[in-house]
């Protein structure tokens, strides 16, 4: 089976003496295509410590997720010979807190689709990506499919 790497990089500034709580949570992921991102904590999380610019774990949590599903969708409906023109999706994540643990509970995936000819089933497509989606098999969250 396949391997899949990513590289998280952190430093602690000059002025930031770390143990009192009060350091950048800023960071870069960089993957092994030679792109780097931006990565930081949450506002939500850590407030002013965080980099509002950066990606946080939770926005990305819930993009690999809609990014997940739409690939599978695109090969389902290609592999039945149905042509997609366009895949949107504003995905949203929800944050729970159940004994104690604070996690992403609920993700609703908000597909567009713009289709050119005959087409299958959408609904019926959505229920087979979600099926086959390697994320979404490997994590406990309830991902719902909500296609507009």
């Amino acid at each position: 089976m396949a391997s899949y790497t990513a590289t998280v990089d952190w430093r602690r500034g000059a002025d930031e003496p770390f143990t009192d709580n009060r350091y950048s949570r800023g960071h870069q992921w960089s993957f092994d295509g030679g792109v780097t991102f931006r990565a930081s904590a949450s506002p939500q999380v850590v407030g002013k410590f965080a980099d509002p610019a950066g990606v946080d774990p939770e926005e990305a949590f819930v993009a690999s997720l809609c990014s997940c599903h739409m690939l599978t969708f695109l090969h389902l409906a290609a592999k039945l010979g149905h042509t997609v023109d366009s895949y949107s999706d504003t995905a949203e994540g929800r944050m729970s807190k159940d004994d104690g643990r604070v996690w992403v509970s609920h993700v609703t995936l908000r597909p567009r689709i713009v289709w050119t000819g005959t087409r299958t089933e959408e609904l019926a497509l959505h229920h087979a990506a979600h099926d086959e989606c390697f994320i979404a098999n490997s994590v406990k969250t309830d991902v719902r499919c909500e296609p507009a």
